[in-house]
């Protein structure tokens, strides 16, 4: 099927053309999840008020496992020629070396896994980062990375996105430890258009991937996924 998206009233079953008209207001850095049948059910069972947390887990670590397999191939890849057990010679692709992710603490932790899954021993950095009680600014509580993390790609994992201002936060401490902004790709699941126009209009180099853009984000999903709801 072709790629398509719920952005701003633009259903999956509306033409494609009007759907992409609406991702192009954003720039060439927002890149979304070719969305099937398959995936507006996940978005939908996750939506759900109703949906029971061990079926909540299930279906979001599915379209987890999806948003980071597409993030993957905003990755860079070098040629490669690979001998088959046939003897028959094979010219194929594989990663540039130095990719690694980081998890914004505590949500963006439901996304490890299927990066690990993905990815075997691949290096995966922290950071924490807590609004102030009176203020509520973003501040950075904790943060760590592999030491050469200024010479990697950086897969940024946050799977909610309501405004923009956590992730913000979040490339500049990247950006504070010499990470170029056009080598930080934000995977991230649902994001409204206000947080997407706020983080590209701050960093237009970034490069985000999520599944959905909408007006409403399911706030709910680190509590449910968490079961601390």
């Amino acid at each position: 099927m072709g790629s398509t998206a719920n952005i701003n009233g633009c259903s999956p079953k509306l033409i494609k053309q009007k759907c992409e008209t609406h991702v192009d207001e954003y720039g060439p850095n927002l890149k979304l999840l070719p969305t099937n049948d398959q995936v507006k059910e996940l978005q939908t069972i996750l939506r759900d008020k109703n949906t029971s947390r061990s079926d909540f887990k299930f279906y979001a670590d599915r379209l987890i496992r999806l948003v980071i397999e597409e993030s993957l191939n905003q990755l860079p890849f070098t040629e490669s020629i690979v001998t088959t057990p046939t003897g028959k010679i094979y010219s194929g692709l594989k990663y540039q070396r130095g990719n690694c992710g980081v998890s914004i603490v505590r949500s963006g932790e439901v996304m490890e896994q299927g990066l690990r899954d993905c990815c075997r021993s691949i290096r995966i950095g922290k950071i924490l980062i807590e609004s102030d009680a009176e203020t509520h600014e973003a501040k950075v509580v904790y943060a760590k990375f592999p030491p050469d993390i200024a010479e990697r790609k950086v897969l940024l994992m946050y799977p909610i996105m309501s405004t923009g201002n956590t992730a913000k936060t979040a490339v500049s401490v990247l950006k504070e430890h010499n990470v170029q902004e056009d080598n930080i790709i934000l995977s991230n699941i649902f994001s409204t258009p206000a947080s997407v126009r706020s983080l590209l209009t701050v960093y237009p180099k970034l490069t985000i991937l999520t599944s959905e853009l909408h007006a409403v984000a399911p706030n709910h999903f680190g509590q449910k996924y968490f079961g601390t709801d």
